[in-house]
């Protein structure tokens, strides 16, 4: 067996729950349960842009599996089935044996069969594609928004992008609050359980990824539609020894378009409004109605003094 056969073996085969054909031919074979249809994303990380390169192999294998959920959780699917295609610049034993576990413990707790994927020698750079079944008809698609809909929030945002900007050197965290929001930032926790009990009940969804106002501003386009939302209702953690004073422009920016959040955003009607604070109950989940959709196609943001602010940078771009 050569050495990169040998490297799927051992760190990438594993006993599959819901698959026909796994690892180990040219190709994988599922089969959709009835009355369902299969949604799809794809996503990279590339060392150096998504991640540090000398980062926690462990966390990194839970991240990198992670983000792809939580597209299946924006889109109200159940994630089944995921593929992996690794570069890595040399076979390192002790990062693999790590990274896999990491990605496996993510797998387990979502019960995610990983069917198959590619590994070549090169800059390490982790591709993940991700499949999930939701009922015909059932999606929660960007493009759903109403005006008047209520737009809503999961978890509380900001703690990933405070914890990047203490790696970068930029501002400096006390330990108890940067263990708390490098949690955010390397384990990310998919709300799949959310977006389960959204699919009669929200109108649109996103995964909060590059940060809110940028991935709001998606719903916005795709929907054609605008939105106001209150700066005072924006769900972040609060620290004793690092208030976040959303007055504070930077730290304004860290909460709204800092990224990697990976919470929800969705919109719903507003009659739904009791379904909702239910559900927040139900999944012990913090979920904060945040402003509602208008018929302009403007993202308005109102400060702590209901005065407009404008948010120069709204969040992540690879190209800008």
């Amino acid at each position: 067996m050569t050495p990169e056969f040998n490297l799927i073996k051992q760190y990438f085969t594993r006993a599959t729950r819901d698959t026909k054909l796994g690892i180990g031919d040219d190709a994988a074979l599922i089969s959709l349960s009835t009355g369902m249809e299969l949604a799809i994303s794809a996503d990279m990380l590339v060392a150096g842009t998504h991640f540090f390169a000398g980062c926690d192999a462990y966390q990194l294998g839970w991240k990198s599996l992670a983000v792809n959920i939580s597209d299946m959780a924006a889109m109200g699917a159940n994630p089944k089935w995921v593929t992996l295609a690794i570069a890595l610049p040399e076979i390192n034993a002790s990062w693999l044996a790590e990274f896999s576990r990491g990605f496996f413990a993510c797998a387990d707790n979502f019960s995610v069969d990983l069917i198959g994927g590619d590994t070549t020698r090169g800059p390490l750079t982790i591709s993940v594609q991700i499949m999930g079944e939701v009922p015909i008809g059932k999606a929660i698609k960007r493009s759903g928004a109403k005006v008047g809909d209520e737009i809503w929030v999961s978890g509380k945002l900001g703690d990933a992008a405070i914890a990047l900007q203490h790696m970068l050197g930029k501002i400096t965290l006390p330990i108890d609050v940067l263990t708390t929001c490098a949690k955010a930032l390397h384990e990310p926790q998919p709300r799949v359980t959310l977006g389960l009990a959204l699919q009669d009940i929200a109108n649109s969804a996103i995964d909060i990824s590059d940060g809110l106002l940028a991935d709001l501003g998606h719903i916005l386009e795709q929907s054609n539609i605008g939105a106001a939302l209150e700066l005072k209702r924006i769900p972040h953690s609060t620290f004793v020894d690092f208030p976040i004073d959303l007055r504070d422009e930077s730290l304004r920016k860290m909460v709204l378009a800092g990224g990697d959040d990976y919470e929800l955003c969705f919109t719903a009607p507003a009659e739904k409004h009791t379904e909702i604070i239910k559900i927040s109950e139900m999944t012990k989940l913090q979920l904060s109605c945040i402003g509602h959709v208008t018929s302009n196609t403007d993202l308005v943001l109102h400060g702590l003094d209901n005065e407009i602010l404008n948010m120069k940078e709204t969040g992540f771009d690879h190209f800008s």
